[in-house]
């Protein structure tokens, strides 16, 4: 199967692209790669009940705190964030960094960002309306923690 790169989703400061969605993998694998400028501290920490994420390092590095613990991926480094588990990431360097996630299966879609984009740019500047966050997380399968 061949697919085309999807467009670029602008969520505050993350650049995110689809390469592949569940539809087009019949539910089995979602796949997508995300820029985050250096000195980021994104997203809010957050749970997932339905699907595993796998994060391989393709730029820079990301720091991944899962479960409490931290983890820095870098350049061909990978990590796997199993269902139920909290975790965030954080770009805590001097340079840029980009990461592509696998997500099995293929559960998570690019409208889950595209409605925390809007969300984010509601707030014009200022801090998002954490409720609001909360719901478009929830709606798509994404568990914010305490």
């Amino acid at each position: 199967m061949t697919t085309s790169t999807h467009d670029e989703i602008r969520v505050g400061a993350i650049a995110i692209r689809f390469l592949l969605e569940g539809a087009q993998s019949n539910g089995s694998v979602a796949a997508f790669e995300f820029a985050v400028p250096a000195g980021s501290r994104v997203p809010a920490a957050h749970s997932h009940d339905g699907y595993e994420e796998t994060i391989y390092g393709l730029e820079g590095t990301l720091v991944w705190t899962v479960e409490g613990e931290v983890h820095e991926i870098g350049t061909g480094e990978v990590i796997c964030i199993p269902r139920s588990v909290v975790h965030q990431f954080a770009n805590l360097g001097e340079l840029d960094a980009r990461a592509l996630a696998i997500v099995t299966p293929g559960i998570l879609r690019a409208d889950y960002f595209r409605e925390a984009a809007a969300v984010i740019d509601a707030a014009a500047g200022a801090p998002p309306d954490p409720a609001a966050i909360a719901a478009v997380m929830r709606r798509h399968g994404l568990t914010p923690a305490p």
